[in-house]
């Protein structure tokens, strides 16, 4: 139960910490080169990344729920 738990409270923060460290990435890398668009860029993989992780996790569990 406690492990189930634990597993459902690391989904909760996939896509918020995904997004929030594409868009620090980003950020380092625009005030090292110089640039403006890199956070933006990197703030919307960080956003697929976490999308796709979230979908990965949720058909996974429905997988092994059913058998």
């Amino acid at each position: 139960m406690a492990a189930r738990a634990a597993e459902y409270s690391s989904l909760a923060l996939i896509l918020p910490v995904s997004t929030f460290a594409g868009y620090l990435i980003g950020y380092w890398l625009d005030t090292r080169f110089g640039t403006t668009w890199l956070r933006i860029v990197l703030l919307i993989l960080g956003s697929v990344a976490g999308f796709v992780q979230l979908i990965r996790q949720i058909m996974r569990d429905s997988r092994d729920g059913d058998s």
